[in-house]
């Protein structure tokens, strides 16, 4: 990466047009070629990849309530969240779904609509 940072996020805000001129799409696919190479190497692909071409495709970091995640933000942050990641915590290993019930308050009620949907549906 040399002086460049490492940005973690898995969320992007594109310009289609400068991305699709530059070629970005191309240049992607060269350092993906290079990086699938290593299979330890495709355990963070979607923040490794946009790191590692960003000498050919510049990236940004967005601000903290773009992407909120319990990990590395606190929880004084989050009613400001645009959104929210269930990321992987090293220290609890706790389950997706069960870290939804618990940070996402309006999660239990989706899922039971969208459960009662899906019978509704196939019933």
């Amino acid at each position: 990466l040399g002086r460049k940072n490492y940005h973690i996020s898995a969320l992007y805000v594109v310009d289609l047009q400068r991305f699709r001129a530059m070629g970005a799409g191309d240049q992607l696919r060269v350092v993906y070629s290079q990086l699938s190479r290593d299979p330890n190497s495709l355990a963070n692909l979607d923040q490794d990849l946009p790191n590692y071409a960003q000498h050919q495709v510049p990236i940004f970091s967005l601000p903290q309530e773009w992407l909120w995640c319990e990990t590395w933000c606190s929880d004084a942050s989050k009613e400001k969240a645009k959104t929210i990641d269930l990321c992987n915590n090293p220290m609890t290993k706790e389950p997706k779904l069960d870290q939804a019930r618990r940070i996402v308050s309006e999660w239990v009620e989706l899922d039971e609509s969208v459960t009662a949907l899906e019978e509704s549906c196939s019933g």
